[in-house]
């Protein structure tokens, strides 16, 4: 277990060459938005706060965590509100290209609306509305709902379902024999370990107060950098009295403004989930596709492991500095992304508005910005990625030459 300190202080149809262009976007803004709904899927079991500060027996940081590690929760439902503010640029009519680039192969062949390695990537920006269910290990349910519509991913057993209703499009995979069973979201005890894997002797942990959280009496951890140059300014996990499960979860910049990630239960319920409610069958004429029928993005995969992206294309990564400012770094073997200037025309505006142009010993490159992730690609192919800022990205450039 990581040190902490004391109570008080312990601390991404025109013509050809516009689809052409969108899905090279693709493999290189999705990542980013999937970043983003990383860090948003942390607090899938989060809640919004109510008004109020319950008078509650003080308790240290270090047992706060320790209850949270120890909490058996396995089994809810409720609805949740996640809103998330990455400070993506504007797309201007390619996001839905973005989007339907990822769910394609390299050669564009068709993908499904219902595949989660697409439709996950919507929780990167805006607010949005979903029903969670969770019954142990083998059956959960995330369903987003929509205008007049409504996406679901079920996993129940060895099967993993999609289905978007708007499109009345299956996804199908099985976990059995993937590898990937352990890698499906079990209970809210698996998203609280996902925030505190960050603590370390870097990180001041502190219990902040207590709050009232979807009708409930929670403690609230408060988790901060001691390090400058990260984008993270503090993370706030509020946890229930009883039962120790995360009730909310908060990420702020250290930009300031609206919170980068700000999700949780409008409603929350400990009750077991009716078995029905992870049943899925096909309904009558629904187009389905099955996960080997798919060629996917270069992109994250909505379960995958840290060996299947090292697997995927980031061969010979390593990391430059520790804790926070930890920057991830690999050499994608090809060229950089070209600037705006060179492209020309709107998608050439469009790369402009993405991220700023640098230079240095390295050679010259461009720095991709959100509120939280940012990525240095080089003009020889080689990136640097992490929540930090432009100038610790290229200061480490720097130094790798």
């Amino acid at each position: 277990m990581a040190p902490y300190e004391s109570d008080e202080s312990t601390t991404a149809a025109e013509s050809d060459d516009l689809r052409a262009g969108r899905r090279r976007a693709a493999r290189y803004v999705v990542p980013v938005a999937v970043t983003g709904v990383a860090v948003a899927t942390i607090g899938l079991v989060p809640a919004l706060a109510d008004s109020g500060s319950p008078d509650l027996p003080k308790i240290s940081a270090e047992q706060l965590v320790q209850n949270i590690a120890e909490s058996d929760t396995e089994q809810l439902s409720g609805t949740v509100r996640i809103n998330t503010d990455l400070g993506l640029p504007d797309l201007g009519g390619l996001e839905s290209g973005l989007l339907a680039g990822a769910a394609q192969g390299e050669d564009g062949g068709e993908g499904s609306a219902a595949d989660p390695s697409a439709r996950l990537t919507e929780l990167a920006t805006g607010t949005h509305t979903l029903r969670v269910a969770a019954d142990g290990p083998d059956r959960q349910k995330v369903s987003l709902l929509q205008d007049a519509a409504e996406y679901s991913l079920i996993h129940n057993g060895k099967d993993v379902w999609g289905y978007d209703s708007k499109s009345n499009e299956v996804y199908h995979s099985t976990t059995a024999g993937s590898g990937k069973a352990e890698d499906v979201p079990a209970t809210p005890k698996d998203f609280a370990e996902q925030a505190l894997k960050a603590v370390d002797d870097t990180t001041s942990v502190t219990v902040d107060g207590t709050a009232r959280v979807a009708g409930r009496d929670t403690y609230k951890l408060l988790i901060k950098p001691k390090q400058s140059g990260s984008t993270v300014g503090a993370i706030s996990i509020a946890v229930d009295a009883k039962t120790w499960t995360p009730l909310k979860f908060t990420l702020t910049p250290t930009s300031g403004g609206a919170a980068v990630v700000d999700a949780g239960f409008t409603q929350v319920s400990f009750d077991k989930p009716a078995a029905s409610t992870f049943d899925f069958t096909p309904p009558k004429g629904a187009k389905v596709t099955q996960d080997g029928d798919l060629e996917h993005h270069e992109g994250a995969q909505p379960f995958e492991t840290e060996e299947d992206a090292a697997a995927r294309g980031a061969e010979g990564m390593s990391t430059i500095g520790e804790g926070w400012n930890a920057i991830a770094t690999f050499d994608t073997g090809g060229e950089g992304i070209p600037s705006g200037q060179e492209v020309g025309g709107d998608f050439g505006g469009f790369l402009d508005s993405l991220g700023d142009h640098v230079s240095g010993k390295f050679g010259s490159g461009t720095v991709f910005k959100t509120r939280l992730i940012n990525a240095l690609i080089t003009e020889d192919g080689k990136v640097y990625v992490g929540a930090v800022t432009k100038d610790a990205l290229v200061k480490a450039a720097e130094s790798q030459r």
